[in-house]
C-alpha cells in the first residue's frame, strides 16, 4: 500500500513537471516526452508553438510510438515524429564540419553557406552557436591538427603545410610556436633539437611530474605511477633531450608541490602553453578563477563571449596538460557535480575541498 502511494505521488510530480514544461514551451524537454490533446487527436513536442490546450484534455506519453498506439497523430506544426529543429541544425553543421575536414583547399564562408542553404550571415551565426567557434577557426584548428599528424608521420615541413591546405607557409609559421611549442622542423624530428627539463616528485595527491622548456612550464601531470608519467612525457617528445632536474629546477618543482598543498599561496610561474586559439582563451579564463571558488562550464563559455560553446569549453578543459597552475579542477557542472578530470575525479574533489578551507 505504501509503495503504491509513493508511486502515485511520483507519477503526479512527473506529470506536474511535464505540464510546466509544456506551458513554458521548454525545448530542453523535447525528446523526453510528448503530450497529446484528447479533443484534437494530435500529439506534440513540449516546445510546440501551438495554442496550449486545457490541462484536463492533455495526456502525456514517453514516446511517439506510445502516443500513436493510443490513437493520436503527430502535429503538423512541430512534427514530433521527426528529428527536432535543433537536432537538424546540429546535423547540418556536423555535415559542414566534415566538408571542411575533407576539403583539399580552404573553403570560403560563402561556399560553406551555400552548402548549408543559408545566407553567409545566418550560417556564420549558426555555426558559431553550435560549434562554439567560427568556421574559420574550426578550419584553422583542423589544418593545424593535420600538420601535427603529418609531421609526426615523417612528412617534410613543406608537405605537411600544403597537405593541410595552407596556401602560404608564412600563415602557418606565424603561429607555429604557439601550436607546436617549437619549430615545425624540430617537431617533425620528435623534438630532437628541444631540451625538456623534468622532475618527478611526491605530493599528497600521489606522484607529480613537472616539465619545462626554455620558455616555461609545459606540463604538470598527476598519477599513481611515476614511471608512467615519465613515459607519457617521452611519448610526446620521443627525440627531445630530457634533462633531469638540477637544483634550480627542483626549487620550481617544490613551489608547484607547495601550490598543490597550500593553494592559497600565490605562485607566479612562466607557462609554455600549447594549444589552439580557442583553448588558449579557455585556459586564460580558468586562471581567473580564484582559489576556493568554482565556475561552471556554462559560466566559462559566457566569460569568453561564446555562451553556446559549453561542450567546446569542456573539451578544452580535458585537453589541459598543466594541472593546478591552469585550474581546470575548479570547473564543475551546472548541477554542482564534479564531472570528469584528466587526473581522476577524487583528486579534483580533494583539490576543491582543500581550496575551500584555505
Amino acid at each position: 500500500m505504501i509503495r503504491t502511494l509513493i508511486k502515485d505521488d511520483q507519477a503526479r510530480a512527473d506529470e506536474t513537471s511535464r505540464w510546466e514544461a509544456v506551458k513554458a514551451r521548454d525545448r530542453s524537454f523535447d525528446g523526453r516526452f510528448v503530450y497529446a490533446v484528447k479533443t484534437t487527436g494530435v500529439y506534440c513536442r513540449p516546445s510546440c508553438s501551438a495554442r496550449p490546450a486545457r490541462y484536463e484534455n492533455v495526456v502525456f506519453f514517453g514516446s511517439c510510438p506510445e502516443a500513436e498506439a493510443a490513437g493520436f497523430r503527430p502535429c503538423k506544426r512541430c512534427r514530433p515524429d521527426e528529428p527536432s529543429r535543433g537536432l537538424r541544425k546540429a546535423q547540418l553543421i556536423a555535415d559542414i564540419c566534415r566538408q571542411i575536414e575533407m576539403s583539399e583547399g580552404v573553403l570560403r564562408l560563402e561556399e560553406l553557406a551555400a552548402m548549408a542553404g543559408l545566407s553567409p550571415y545566418h550560417f556564420h551565426r549558426l555555426f558559431k552557436e553550435i560549434v562554439g567557434i567560427t568556421p574559420k577557426a574550426y578550419a584553422d584548428a583542423h589544418r593545424q591538427k593535420s600538420v601535427r599528424v603529418d609531421l609526426a608521420r615523417g612528412a617534410t615541413v613543406t608537405e605537411a603545410i600544403f597537405n593541410a591546405g595552407f596556401n602560404s607557409s608564412g600563415r602557418f609559421y606565424a603561429n607555429a610556436q604557439q601550436v607546436l611549442g617549437m619549430t615545425p622542423s624540430d617537431f617533425r624530428a620528435g623534438g630532437s633539437n628541444a631540451e625538456m627539463r623534468f622532475a618527478v616528485g611526491l605530493c599528497s595527491l600521489g606522484s607529480i611530474l613537472v616539465a619545462a622548456s626554455d620558455k616555461g612550464i609545459t606540463a604538470i601531470t598527476l598519477g599513481d605511477d611515476p614511471e608512467k608519467l615519465v613515459r607519457d612525457l617521452q611519448d610526446c617528445f620521443p627525440k627531445a633531450r630530457l634533462i633531469g632536474a638540477d637544483a634550480a629546477f627542483e626549487e620550481i618543482v617544490a613551489r608547484i608541490i607547495g601550490l598543490v598543498e597550500a593553494p592559497q599561496v600565490a605562485v607566479d610561474l612562466p607557462l609554455d602553453i600549447r594549444g589552439t586559439a580557442f583553448q588558449h582563451r579557455v585556459w586564460q579564463a580558468l586562471r581567473t578563477i580564484p582559489a576556493g571558488a568554482t565556475a561552471t562550464y556554462t559560466e566559462i563559455a559566457n566569460r569568453i563571449g561564446m555562451p553556446k560553446a559549453v561542450r567546446a569549453v569542456a573539451a578544452a578543459c580535458a585537453a589541459n596538460k598543466i594541472a593546478v597552475a591552469i585550474p581546470c579542477h575548479r570547473v564543475i557542472r551546472n548541477d554542482g557535480s564534479l564531472s570528469g578530470y584528466r587526473w581522476g575525479v577524487e583528486r579534483k574533489r580533494t583539490l576543491i575541498a582543500r581550496e575551500a578551507k584555505s
